[in-house]
């Protein structure tokens, strides 16, 4: 039986000679960097792919009645995965500490927005607060831990990043926002606005192979709210939960609800920040698409 060290050590040799792997030609190491660039975004996503697997799995297959609610096994589900990522050490104490103030506040913010109607759970289930089964948390939690994973497994650095101040009033306001719009004039456009000023000048470095990518962070912000857009049509194709439009029948998620996760996963990102200190890219081999 593996003990944990061993464990930590084969998911580390894996990943150690994948990268240690040497192309023979140009294009073959294009292909390769490809190739692991791939790979360590899904290892990324383990925590989420796993969250996301199971809800459609317990669509497809879940007994109806069970003496277990699909909720509740999804939620007893989660922490397991979130034990286990702890103890195999494939996500530091640091990280979940941040992604648990994550999970806390898309929580409350759940239990706010399914009181007005914004979108409902139509299951039952015991473990839940008010309208709202607690596994619910857990799809934010999936965002952190992604952010949280993706930055140590890709080594990202930053350069022109914004200070800590400004980066958490932004915070602040998005979430403020959620709830003050329905009863205020909606300030989304208006924080886009900022998040493009604060963010625009910003790049990211990321480093699949031997040599760091770059890239507009906004440019990043986007592929990965568009990601978590398309992971969202899933949990509502799966009937997970359901927005008024699909009560009578499933489709496609408004294209606006990816205007609030983009916002939603900045405030994640910017919440990982506290954990992971922005590094500059000094001293790094820089590739292509260097703006400097």
């Amino acid at each position: 039986m593996l003990s944990i060290s061993d464990t930590k050590s084969r998911f580390h040799e894996i990943r150690i000679r994948l990268e240690n792997h040497v192309a023979s030609s140009r294009w073959r190491g294009l292909l390769w960097e490809f190739f692991l660039f791939g790979f360590k975004q899904a290892w990324a996503c383990l925590f989420g792919a796993i969250l996301l697997s199971l809800v459609l799995l317990t669509k497809w297959f879940w007994p109806h009645p069970a003496w277990l609610a699909r909720y509740d096994f999804l939620f007893l589900s989660a922490l397991v995965v979130q034990a286990l990522l702890l103890v195999l050490r494939m996500e530091t104490v640091g990280e979940a500490r941040v992604i648990l103030i994550f999970h806390i506040v898309g929580t409350v913010m759940e239990l706010f927005k399914t009181d007005i109607g914004s979108w409902a759970y139509p299951e039952n289930n015991f473990f839940r607060l008010g309208h709202v089964p607690l596994f619910s948390g857990f799809m934010y939690a999936s965002v952190g831990s992604y952010l949280a994973r993706i930055t140590r497994i890709l080594d990202v650095r930053y350069r022109r990043y914004p200070s800590r101040t400004i980066t958490l009033a932004l915070a602040l306001l998005i979430y403020a926002n959620f709830f003050a719009h329905h009863f205020i004039p909606d300030l989304r456009i208006l924080l886009f606005v900022a998040v493009a000023a604060i963010y625009g000048p910003t790049w990211v470095y990321y480093r699949p192979y031997r040599t760091y990518r770059g890239m507009p962070l906004m440019v990043g912000f986007g592929l990965v709210a568009l990601f978590i857009w398309g992971a969202e049509n899933i949990g509502t194709f799966a009937t997970v939960w359901v927005y008024p439009h699909q009560r009578n029948g499933w489709q496609l998620v408004r294209f606006g609800k990816y205007g609030s996760w983009l916002l939603l996963m900045i405030i994640s990102f910017i919440l990982v920040s506290l954990v992971h200190t922005p590094r500059s890219p000094q001293g790094a081999e820089i590739g292509e698409g260097d703006p400097t």
